[in-house]
């Protein structure tokens, strides 16, 4: 149909449409991920078993392997399939993807089906009744063209909200791993210092029997039984604490795999060896962790998200063009309704510009401008949080090492002080009182040892979450696991 002979108004809106999609803009400004300047090296010096360079990834993507522990890794398969707060972070994903279609629906036209039937009676002044009746059938619809790109910069903030769901998603899952294995190395930590703590109270409790007996046979005077006693106790005093600490361990595995406290306490009832890693791994430089970390990530695709609403808060200083139309059909009895010249249509355009508003609009873009500049400072912090993280784990890990090394040092020399300090009370040349205090000095160095077995153990989990380690081998879209490549 030739231009002339259109419909005047036709004519009219086809030629707005023309003039304003052509100069269509997106207003706002357009978000550049920030550069954040990091050291090419570690401050802390590496510890044995660990290197700069590239990044390992099978051993990052699946860290609780290298502890060798079947029952570990069965743990942690249950976690991933069970555990609430991962299911609720998967809930929230799928939360904002379906706003992020909700956002994209505000491109297309509204249609609306209409349906009426009216009747009106008048009374008339010879007292006949007049009684009236309309009925109406038809289709409305309303477009607002997106001019000033308000609702691509709507898409573009759901998008990055996605993301940021996506990446927290990670997160939690990440954390859920490394709760998982400190939980279970905390089990055999417990189960290893209380049995330490009962073979000890066998050999104070014979050594209790033994005092009882030189003093009736007139060795020994009481105090040498009250101090045997005295050391007796004071080493069972531990085991509720200890026994304590076993029980809660036991019931935080069970509530991390999503099933009720006493779930567990059966299959892990076995004592078995603290799991010791085999820690030969690249854990990169600073630049690869930031890569790796969800936290970090997320920050960042709030960060996008924030720079659109700004954007989005801009457009409704522009004008607004919406188009509508309706078509239907229209008689005054029901069964012509659908009968050939009853048919009415009309079409219509509008633009609206805000003039007076009391200073709303402005204020909008100040309040979305000053939360980007807070969601840019949080980014920031979790960078700055994220490497301490690390500078941290590196150094506890590397401490422990040197902590273990003299423990053992000390089980050797404490164990020959008892046994020459027994020795020597026997021929009469030391009082009990330092047998006993030998005795307690070997099982402290003992406790003490288990406990840095576990600390150590704990620490690389420790270090392998600050890394982000973990999440990219058990997450069911890991082959999207670059937000860049995923809004491509």
């Amino acid at each position: 149909m030739k231009m002339d002979c259109m419909h005047p108004l036709l004519r009219l809106v086809a030629l707005l449409l023309i003039l304003f999609l052509a100069g269509c803009v997106t207003v706002g400004p357009d978000y550049v991920r920030p550069v954040t300047a990091v050291s090419a090296t570690w401050h802390t010096r590496l510890p044995d078993g660990l290197s700069a360079g590239e990044t390992d990834s099978p051993s990052m993507a699946a860290w609780w392997t290298a502890f060798n522990d079947a029952e570990l890794s069965g743990l942690i398969a249950r976690a991933v399939s069970n555990n609430f707060d991962l299911k609720k972070a998967r809930s929230r994903m799928v939360e904002e993807r379906a706003r992020r279609g909700a956002a994209k629906t505000d491109f297309f036209p509204t249609l609306d089906a209409t349906g009426s039937a009216t009747w009106s009676r008048t009374d008339g002044e010879t007292g006949t009744d007049d009684t009236n009746s309309l009925y109406a059938t038809g289709f409305d619809a309303r477009w607002e063209v997106d001019l000033f790109g308000g609702v691509r910069r709507s898409v573009e903030a759901a998008q990055a909200d996605l993301d940021a769901a996506r990446e927290n998603l990670r997160d939690v899952l990440a954390s859920l791993l490394a709760e998982v294995a400190l939980n279970y190395i905390e089990v055999r930590t417990y189960q290893i210092r209380i049995s330490t703590v009962e073979t000890t109270l066998e050999t104070q409790n014979e050594t209790c029997r033994l005092t009882v007996w030189q003093h009736e046979s007139g060795l020994v005077d009481e105090l040498v039984v009250q101090q045997a006693r005295y050391n007796y106790e004071i080493t069972r005093s531990q085991l509720p604490d200890l026994r304590t600490g076993l029980e809660e361990a036991l019931n935080r595995i069970a509530v991390l795999l999503g099933e009720q406290p006493g779930s567990v306490h059966e299959a892990l009832k076995k004592q078995e060896p603290i799991p010791t890693p085999s820690l030969k791994t690249v854990i990169g430089v600073p630049a690869d962790v930031l890569r790796q970390r969800p936290d970090v990530r997320r920050a960042e695709r709030e960060l996008a998200a924030q720079t659109a609403r700004i954007g989005v808060a801009v457009a409704d200083l522009y004008p607004k063009l919406s188009l509508s139309g309706s078509i239907g059909l229209e008689t005054v009895s029901a069964g012509n309704l659908f009968s050939f010249g009853n048919g009415n249509s009309n079409a219509g355009l509008q633009i609206t510009w805000p003039i007076f508003n009391a200073g709303v609009v402005s204020r909008n873009i100040e309040i979305q401008s000053a939360l980007q500049e807070q969601a840019l400072i949080q980014y920031k912090t979790t960078v700055l949080n994220a490497l301490e993280e690390v500078e941290n784990s590196l150094t506890t890990y590397a401490e422990e090492q040197q902590k273990e090394h003299s423990l053992r040092e000390a089980i050797q020399a404490a164990r020959e002080v008892l046994e020459m300090t027994r020795q020597k009370y026997e021929i009469g040349l030391e009082d009990f009182s330092k047998v006993l205090d030998a005795q307690r000095s070997l099982l402290s160095c003992q406790d003490q040892l288990t406990q840095s077995d576990g600390t150590k153990a704990s620490n690389v989990v420790r270090l392998y979450k600050a890394m982000g380690g973990g999440w990219t081998s058990l997450m069911p879209d890991k082959k999207q696991s670059d937000p860049d490549k995923e809004r491509q």
